[in-house]
């Protein structure tokens, strides 16, 4: 489970924000910070892995947690700035500190739902291809990487980022290929919703489509990540 840290000076504000990062899986609340010092506390105690993190805090800018020195490299959590700050200095700092995604407030369950999808993504991504830094990233795992945290690209009217990080997910951890049939199965979608999202894949040239001849004469289409193709 991906471990959330949210730090929020407004507790009703930060009670809805738990209960949006309950609602997707792999992300598990560990505690709240209504204050910068309280969020140090709690960052050292519970060892988050993410940090949904406010700007306006009593006792100062969230950019000064951000750009703490918290832990070492390995144990340093990421942080999703999450903020009614709509200025550019703001952002600019965020992104210079190494934010992973900035989110303006105010915002519904799919905006986050967006971030923490493709937050989580790129995690397994990572896991996948190991991060152990005498390991020699190729250029295609690193373009890969950047575009899961850069988000989906825009979608057909009618499909979801979230829907499709799922199929893009179990292509991407599923060895050889599977039909849209297995796909629909497995998510819990339709066979007609899932050739939707394999088609719009196929034109994004992120699957490779094989035919596969049965007995009916009638080819069946097989579908696989391309090389670096869950990327974004």
């Amino acid at each position: 489970m991906i471990r959330v840290l949210i730090v929020e000076d407004d507790y009703h504000v930060a009670t809805i924000h738990a209960a949006y990062v309950r609602r997707v899986d792999g992300f598990t609340v560990v505690g709240h910070a209504g204050t910068l010092g309280a969020a140090r506390t709690q960052v050292r105690g519970t060892a988050p892995d993410l940090v949904l993190l406010d700007l306006f805090l009593p006792d100062g800018n969230g950019l000064d947690l951000l750009g703490s020195t918290l832990g070492t490299p390995d144990t340093r959590p990421d942080f999703l700035v999450i903020t009614a700050a709509r200025d550019m200095r703001s952002v600019r700092t965020a992104m210079r500190l190494g934010a992973v995604h900035y989110l303006v407030k105010p915002f519904d369950f799919a905006q986050i739902e967006e971030r923490l999808v493709a937050y989580r993504s790129m995690r397994r991504r990572l896991e996948r291809i190991g991060a152990a830094e005498e390991r020699e990233a190729e250029q295609h795992e690193v373009d890969a990487l950047y575009g899961l945290l850069r988000g989906p690209a825009p979608l057909p009217k009618g499909q979801s980022a979230p829907t499709m990080t799922l199929i893009r997910d179990l292509l991407g951890s599923t060895p050889g290929d599977l039909s849209a049939g297995e796909i629909a199965e497995r998510i819990g979608i339709s066979r007609s919703t899932a050739q939707r999202y394999l088609a719009e894949m196929a034109r994004q040239g992120r699957v490779v489509v094989r035919p596969h001849y049965g007995t009916t004469g009638r080819p069946e289409h097989r579908y696989s990540m391309t090389r670096g193709g869950s990327g974004s």
